[in-house]
C-alpha cells in the first residue's frame, strides 16, 4: 500500500534517533537578526551570519518543524539552475548572468564541502545532472540549452547523443541528452536536520512551532510574543502566500512526487544508471528523478500545480497527493522506465515551491526599514537557497562583496493577479505545456509546440 502524504517519503523514512521538538517561543524578545522560516534560506542564512560574527544574535523562526516545508520534501537536486538568469542577461547585460551562473556553479561544491565541514550526512553523491530529450522538439531545446549553458560559461558541460544517452542511464525513447557536473544528490530531509543543528551548535536560537502572523520593520509577529531586531529576514518560500499582505506576492505552484519500492541490483543493471545522477527532461511539463541512497527511484512533477486562493501555502499542507497525480506520477515512470512497470509505489507526497510573476528568484535587503527576502526559486531552491543566504549575509553585514553586485539583488517584480485570475491562469497554463507535450511527442515535428510559446508569453517566463 502506497503511504500517501506523511510530509513526505524523507519523512516517513528518517530511521534517525528521534530528536525533541524545539520549544517555541514563550514571550517578547530582542535578537540582532530574526529570521523567518526553518528551511534551507533561513537556516543558511543564520549558519552563515554566525560563521562570519559569531557575536550577532540571531533567531529562527519556524511555525511547523525545520524541514516541514519545500526543504523536507524537494526531489534531493542539488544543481546549479537559477530561476531568471536569462531575463537577468535581458536586464542587466550578458556579464552580469554570468557572474550570477558562476556563483551558482561555485555553489554546488561548496554546499558539498560545508556538509563535509559539519558532519551532515545527507547520502551526497555527486554524480551531475543529466538533462534528457525524448522527441525531437525536446531535443532542439535541449541543443539550444546546451548552447546556452556553454555561453555562460560552463565549459565543462557535456553533449550526447541517443547512444551515449542510453549507454548512461537507459531512458527509454532518449534521443540524446546534456551533462552537467554541476549537480549532486542529496537526502534533503537530512540536510536540512544537519544544517539546523550545525546553526545551533554556532549559538543560533531556532523556536520551532512559532507561526509568524505579521513582518513589519524590525519586528516579527507570533501568537506567543514578538521578537524585535535590527534586521527582519523573510525565508519562507512556498508558505510566504500565507502571510499578512503576501498573498499575491509569491504564487505557491504545488508539486509532487513518487518512491518505489528499493529495486534489485539486477534491475538497476538494467537501467544503467550506476552514475547515480539526478534526471529530468526538456518537456514542458518537465519530470525530476533520482536514484535514492536506498536504491529506489524518486520521480516528481507538477500534477495538480495550483489550489485555489494559494490554500497549498497553509501550514496544514501535510503532502497528501490526489490519486490521480499517483496515477500520472506512475504512468511517466514506466514511460520513462518501461522495466518498472508493475513495481511497487511505496510513497506519494506533495509541496509548494515559491513562483514570483516574472519567474525569478531574487534577494533583497532594505537597509532603512531593516526588512529583508531572499526566495523565487522555482523549484531550484537546494542549491539556490545557499547562494542567497550568503548574498544576504552580506547584505546584513553591510560590506559591498562580489555577492551583493549580482543582478538578483533588489530585483523588482510585480504582484499575482488576484482570484480567479490567478487559479484560471495556472490551470491553463499548465493544461497549455501538457497538451503541448502531447502534440510534440504525436508529430515528432523538430519545433515548439506553438502552444508552448504562447504559454510561456503570457506566464512571463519569455
Amino acid at each position: 500500500m502506497t503511504i500517501n502524504g506523511g510530509i513526505s517519503f524523507w519523512h516517513a523514512t528518517d530511521t534517525g534517533a528521534p530528536r525533541p521538538p524545539r520549544a517555541p517561543l514563550t514571550a517578547d524578545a530582542t535578537a540582532d537578526v530574526v529570521i523567518v522560516g526553518g528551511g534551507y534560506t533561513g537556516l543558511w542564512t543564520a549558519y552563515h551570519l554566525k560563521t562570519s560574527a559569531p557575536d550577532l544574535r540571531v533567531t529562527v523562526l519556524e511555525q511547523k518543524t525545520c524541514g516541514y516545508g519545500a526543504s523536507g520534501r524537494n526531489g534531493g537536486w542539488l544543481y546549479n539552475g537559477v530561476a531568471g538568469r536569462d531575463r537577468y542577461a535581458a536586464l542587466h547585460g550578458h556579464d552580469a548572468a554570468r557572474r550570477l551562473q558562476r556563483a551558482m556553479n561555485d555553489t554546488v561544491a561548496e554546499v558539498i564541502r560545508t556538509a563535509a565541514k559539519e558532519g551532515i550526512d545527507a547520502d551526497i553523491h555527486h554524480g551531475g545532472v543529466l538533462e534528457v530529450a525524448r522527441t525531437p522538439a525536446q531535443l532542439t531545446r535541449l541543443k539550444a540549452f546546451h548552447a546556452a549553458e556553454l555561453a555562460f560559461g560552463e565549459s565543462d558541460r557535456e553533449l550526447y547523443d541517443a547512444t551515449e544517452t542510453r549507454a548512461r542511464v537507459d531512458i527509454a525513447d532518449a534521443v540524446g541528452a546534456s551533462w552537467s557536473p554541476h549537480g549532486a544528490r542529496v537526502h534533503p530531509l537530512k540536510l536540512v536536520q544537519g544544517l539546523a543543528a550545525a546553526c545551533e551548535r554556532l549559538g543560533v536560537v531556532i523556536h520551532e512551532s512559532t507561526p509568524v502572523t505579521d513582518i513589519a520593520p524590525r519586528r516579527a509577529v507570533t501568537p506567543y510574543g514578538t521578537v524585535r531586531a535590527p534586521y527582519v529576514l523573510r525565508c519562507t518560500e512556498g508558505f510566504t502566500a500565507a502571510l499578512k499582505g503576501q498573498k499575491r506576492s509569491w504564487l505557491p505552484m504545488n508539486s509532487s512526487m513518487i518512491a518505489t519500492a528499493p529495486l534489485s541490483a539486477e534491475v538497476w543493471d538494467s537501467l544503467a544508471w550506476s552514475g547515480r545522477e539526478v534526471v529530468g527532461d526538456m518537456a514542458h511539463a518537465y519530470m525530476y528523478a533520482q536514484r535514492t541512497a536506498d536504491d529506489r527511484v524518486a520521480i516528481g512533477g507538477r500534477g495538480a500545480p495550483y489550489r485555489f486562493a494559494s490554500r497549498a501555502a497553509g501550514a496544514e499542507n501535510t503532502g497528501t497527493t490526489d490519486p490521480a497525480t499517483v496515477t500520472a506520477l506512475t504512468t511517466l515512470l514506466t514511460s520513462f522506465f518501461p522495466q518498472l512497470a508493475g513495481t511497487e509505489i511505496t510513497h506519494a507526497w506533495s509541496g509548494v515551491l515559491g513562483v514570483p510573476r516574472d519567474w525569478c528568484a531574487g534577494v533583497t535587503l532594505d537597509r532603512v526599514t531593516g526588512l529583508g527576502w531572499a526566495g523565487g526559486y522555482v523549484g531550484s531552491g537546494v542549491a539556490t537557497s545557499h547562494l542567497a543566504a550568503r548574498t544576504l549575509r552580506d547584505l546584513v553585514l553591510g560590506d559591498p562583496t562580489e555577492l551583493t553586485t549580482l543582478p538578483w539583488v533588489d530585483h523588482r517584480v510585480r504582484r499575482w493577479e488576484p482570484e480567479p485570475f490567478r487559479w484560471l491562469g495556472v490551470q491553463a497554463l499548465y493544461a497549455a505545456y501538457r497538451e503541448a507535450d502531447r502534440r510534440e511527442s504525436a508529430t515528432h515535428t523538430p519545433n515548439t509546440a506553438p502552444l508552448a510559446r504562447l504559454a510561456n508569453r503570457v506566464a512571463g517566463r519569455d
